[in-house]
């Protein structure tokens, strides 16, 4: 191998994990967070309206929020079953 092909391996290496950080930093975002809680509210609360349902914009708070509490408790189960597993 030559040094221009180790320099772009390289490089291709540093953009890979550039792309790797960026997609975990979303992942634990709010920004996502708050988007699909937005958007699990508003399907709810069509689904409730289909169905005819009482007191719609209440009942819909319930999925948001077990989502909500999905992904806080999730890191904490994920770093119990990680030390299980050792």
């Amino acid at each position: 191998m030559d040094t221009k092909e180790i320099e772009k391996q390289i490089s291709n290496i540093k953009e890979r994990n550039n792309r790797v950080e960026i997609d975990k930093a979303w992942e634990k975002s709010w920004t996502r967070r708050i988007t699909i809680m937005i958007l699990t509210y508003i399907i709810a609360s069509i689904w409730l309206i289909i169905i005819e349902e009482n007191n719609i914009l209440l009942k819909a708070v319930i999925p948001t929020l077990g989502y909500l509490l999905s992904t806080l408790s999730i890191p904490q189960i994920k770093k119990i079953w990680i030390t299980s597993e050792k």
